[in-house]
């Protein structure tokens, strides 16, 4: 299957180092626009070198648009102890029904069963853990959730592992009605590649475009490295259904002035960028 999905150059828009004392990374990551316009990004965030089990707090910083400038904040949450959290990764909001929702990985003391949580805003600024505890546990290390709409129902695409002390790795997803009781475990997609840490499976993003879904997740091969893979059928995606490859680690897609954006962050890697995402088009633009 040929190479349908490219991205431009990637331009830095965000340097969570800007101010400190030292250099600070952002790794798995989510940007979001506000009712008001304004957009909106958190991800985890951590002083270089990576220490991805001390990574203990969210990073949040605003821009009038996803090329920035951005304005750094305070951080959006702090890990919790007494909630059973050990670290906090991959935050992924959205809104709904007037509010905003952030899902995240908690991890917890045991790794074949870590948590999904949940923490909900009004404004995007004051966050509040859901009272009932972690939405559900799965593994091996099961985090980087993402959440879309389909139809009339909220899916929820996650990374883990076939069993939860290892086995291939896959992108899970599950689905709910109300963002708050999700269902079963279902698998969209399993790689050949069998382990228990992290694997190529990370960061999974699903978007529509046309008559196709198309899933993006990475590693890979290397730690820079996003591949992007096309169905018909947003619920079952295959190795074969390669469409582009992309060098781009813990990739988010944006959509803005009509046109998709891809960013790159990661340990190392100095913040935050973006590039301009081109679709089955024609070659994909310099950002600006």
């Amino acid at each position: 299957m040929r190479n349908t999905v490219q991205a431009g150059e990637f331009q830095r828009i965000y340097d969570p180092s800007v101010g400190e004392s030292c250099a600070w990374y952002i790794n798995d990551h989510t940007l979001i626009r506000a009712e008001d316009g304004r957009w909106h990004l958190f991800g985890i965030t951590h002083p270089e070198p990576a220490d991805p089990f001390d990574e203990i707090e969210f990073a949040h910083a605003t821009a009038d648009r996803p090329h920035g400038p951005w304005t750094k904040h305070e951080s959006a949450l702090h890990v919790d102890r007494d909630y059973g959290e050990t670290h906090l990764w991959a935050p992924h909001v959205i809104s709904a029904d007037g509010r905003y929702y952030m899902f995240y990985a908690g991890g917890g003391d045991d790794r074949t069963a870590a948590a999904i949580n949940l923490a909900t805003s009004p404004d995007l600024f004051r966050w509040t853990r859901v009272p009932e505890g972690p939405l559900f546990r799965d593994g091996y290390d099961a985090r980087d959730p993402m959440v879309t709409r389909i139809g009339d129902r909220w899916v929820m695409y996650y990374c883990a592992n076939s069993a939860p002390t290892g086995g291939h790795h896959v992108v899970a997803y599950r689905i709910s009605t109300d963002l708050l009781h999700w269902g079963e475990r279902q698998i969209a997609y399993t790689d050949p590649t069998e382990g228990t840490e992290a694997g190529p499976t990370e960061s999974p993003y699903v978007l529509q475009d046309g008559q196709w879904w198309y899933l993006f997740i990475g590693p890979r091969p290397d730690y820079v490295g996003t591949e992007v893979f096309r169905s018909d059928n947003p619920f079952h995606f295959d190795v074969a259904d390669s469409v582009g490859h992309i060098p781009s680690h813990a990739a988010e897609v944006v959509r803005d002035d009509d046109r998709w954006w891809i960013t790159h962050a990661g340990w190392g890697q100095g913040g935050v960028s973006l590039a301009h995402l081109e679709i089955g088009g024609t070659p994909p633009q310099t950002a600006p």
